[in-house]
């Protein structure tokens, strides 16, 4: 009996369906850019852990510069990292640098430009004391305090929060381990000249780079021949990945000997059709702990599967889905045909002027033999299967390749 066809969102639901997030490793925040958090983090200290100044001038008692001008005795000097640990009295300041502890008693701070200094005395000529000029305690953070939450990419601003509140390592998630086979005996590596009825191996490096933007470690398994035995080997040495990524071999052809060998090595097979062009023929199953995908051997179809498909279930397994999933709303610079019974991934370029909506045209030739069309693209737009015709300025969903 012929199998049934899946949406793509059938499909995609199959494919995150038990997708629970790795186990947690422990990393130092130099290792930790661009990992995915695996838990809360709450601050070890305080910040600031005093009351500092926020400017250059003396520290004073208000009631002292109630009335201007106003000449007081400078009784030290407050620095960063060399406080004043005297106590301030009636009649008298401090000199006061910035990010100095502000000295007890004190409870306003000066600019140095409504000032001048005479000896030992200062005379405050203008102006009266600004409380944003004092930081409070903890006014940025306190201890204890959940800074941040699980889930979170951490870029550079999250590093350096972690870093200010005493962390010296972050909870991560595992980075999910993805082999990625490329099958066909006209395939040779790129670097090598081809032969007769031979091309250039591509999807591996392209796949590879995909794993690698979405927080995944590729792992490269070479290329192998149209022979069950051969490729059965091949898919052994996938062992320790959490992924198994194949390209060709996946349709009902006498030289698709892909979903034998794995289902001669144990797979449970999912599907193998879904109403996606370009990308129908692409098979999904579980073998053992692994999850396998196996994607077209056309390299346009094989990386749109890949950022339908596996960027996903990357970001599932690593805890975070959204940025996979996530899909623009763009306006239409030209009209698009009507789609037939397949959802359609049209290649395309996104573009987003300042104080305008985002717009998207779409590339003229969408032949899934060209890669220097999907080259071009930064976008695809979602043509949803038996959608009618849509003029210049219609809207579109899009998915951006973020690749």
């Amino acid at each position: 009996m012929k199998p049934a066809v899946l949406t793509v969102a059938q499909a995609l639901a199959r494919v995150l369906d038990g997708a629970t997030p790795l186990a947690a490793e422990q990393v130092t925040l130099l290792d930790a850019h661009g990992r995915i958090l695996a838990a809360d983090v709450a601050a070890r200290l305080t910040q600031p852990p005093f009351d500092a100044s926020a400017m250059d001038g003396y520290a004073v008692r208000a009631a002292d510069v109630a009335s201007l001008p106003a000449t007081l005795r400078v009784i030290g000097k407050s620095a960063a990292g060399l406080a004043f640990d005297g106590q301030l009295s009636p009649g008298e300041s401090v000199r006061i640098f910035t990010g100095a502890l502000v000295p007890a008693g004190a409870d306003a701070i000066v600019i140095q430009e409504n000032t001048q200094a005479a000896g030992a005395n200062v005379t405050i000529s203008d102006g009266r004391p600004d409380p944003a000029h004092i930081r409070p305690r903890g006014g940025d953070f306190t201890q204890g305090q959940t800074l941040l939450r699980a889930g979170r990419v951490l870029d550079a601003r999250a590093l350096t929060l972690a870093a200010a509140s005493g962390v010296a390592s972050l909870p991560v998630r595992r980075r999910p381990r993805v082999a990625i086979l490329a099958t066909g005996s006209e395939l040779v590596a790129p670097g090598t000249t081809p032969g007769p009825g031979q091309i250039v191996s591509s999807n591996s490096i392209g796949l590879a780079a995909i794993v690698r933007a979405f927080g995944g470690e590729p792992l490269l398994l070479g290329i192998a021949a149209d022979d069950q035995a051969e490729l059965e080997r091949a898919l052994l040495r996938a062992g320790g990945a959490d992924i198994l990524v194949t390209t060709g071999g996946a349709s009902v052809g006498d030289h698709d000997l892909v979903r034998p060998a794995l289902a001669h090595l144990g797979m449970t097979l999912d599907f193998w059709n879904i109403a996606m062009r370009p990308g129908k023929p692409m098979l999904f199953g579980k073998l053992n702990r692994q999850r396998v995908l196996g994607l077209p051997g056309n390299p346009v179809s094989a990386l749109i599967g890949a950022r339908v498909f596996l960027c996903p279930l990357i970001g599932a397994l690593l805890g975070a889905p959204s940025k996979a999933l996530e899909e623009v709303q763009a306006v239409l610079t030209t009209g698009i045909k009507p789609n037939g019974p397949r959802q359609h991934y049209m290649r395309a370029v996104l573009q987003s002027p300042a104080n305008a909506a985002p717009t998207v045209t779409p590339a003229a030739n969408q032949d899934s033999s060209l890669l220097t069309i999907l080259a071009e693209a930064n976008a695809l737009i979602v043509q949803p299967a038996g959608s009618p015709a849509l003029p210049a300025g219609a809207a579109v969903q899009v998915l951006r390749l973020d690749y």
